[in-house]
């Protein structure tokens, strides 16, 4: 009686890996055939992302479909960009979609620019193609390529701080971005440090917020007296600019310098 079920199931277990063996073998080949097509944008496309916009439309990436053999199934494409001339070594996915068009934030394509080491503020030439992939094991196909230029903006933390006065480079105004961040020291919970470009006998303010519009950033702020009431101890160079406002007053030598607020140590300096 034993042998017999020792038979049984070693019947069973052949015909098992034998029902496996032709699920491969009768498993549909997918091969690539046609590569997808990139239509837009093109290499006459040229654009400034600025914070103001991130949630509108930078532009809409359209490509013709990539074509496999086999059994028909679902093509997965990837928007990838890279640095020009680099041949795609390093390239940065966008996004990825099934559809064969998707239109991309300002956010979206700042962020990939970004993500990838693009130069912030400054204009840069970029490549950008459509990748192809369906299935397990099945080639990946990828699109022709055009360069654009594309100029992405800061990402600010949102733990930052932000300086404004005719003391720093962008003077009193908000427009184009011409605060100066203040963010934290990297490992800090309530250091704030900057190098920055500070003109003599001008004044400026520490901001609190900003909400990256250009007229409505004037909210809660930080002036002379702010700091000097809770018993900071403020760098020689640093004065109340007696304004009506109570503004910082730089006294020191314009040129760059090293801005230090401490609020566990309770001081404030310039080096």
């Amino acid at each position: 009686m034993k042998n017999i079920y020792k038979i049984l199931i070693a019947f069973v277990g052949v015909l098992a890996v034998s029902c496996n063996a032709d699920d491969v073998e009768n498993r549909p080949v997918i091969e690539a055939v046609t590569e997808p097509v990139l239509l837009t944008p093109q290499s006459d496309f040229n654009i400034v992302l600025t914070k103001a916009a991130e949630n509108e439309i930078a532009t809409t990436v359209i490509w013709d479909d990539a074509k496999y053999s086999g059994t028909a199934t679902v093509v997965n494409y990837t928007i990838e960009v890279a640095k020009a001339g680099t041949n795609f070594a390093a390239p940065v996915t966008v996004t990825t979609t099934t559809s064969r068009y998707r239109a991309l934030t300002v956010s979206e394509l700042n962020s990939a620019l970004v993500n990838g080491g693009f130069i912030e503020k400054e204009e840069n030439s970029v490549d950008i193609r459509i990748k192809a992939t369906v299935g397990i094991g099945a080639e990946a196909q990828y699109s022709n390529s055009y360069t654009f230029k594309a100029t992405p903006y800061h990402t600010p933390l949102a733990t930052s701080h932000w300086l404004v006065g005719a003391a720093t480079p962008g003077g009193w105004t908000w427009d184009g971005d011409a605060e100066t961040e203040f963010p934290l020291v990297v490992g800090q919970t309530n250091v704030y440090q900057v190098t920055i470009v500070l003109k003599n006998g001008e004044a400026f303010r520490e901001f609190l917020a900003n909400n990256f519009t250009s007229n409505d950033n004037w909210g809660t702020s930080n002036n002379y007296t702010h700091y000097s009431s809770l018993g900071y101890t403020i760098d020689s160079e640093l004065e109340n600019a007696g304004d009506g406002d109570s503004n910082f007053r730089y006294t020191g030598p314009t040129g760059p310098r090293v801005l230090k607020i401490d609020n566990v140590a309770k001081t404030i300096t310039l080096d």
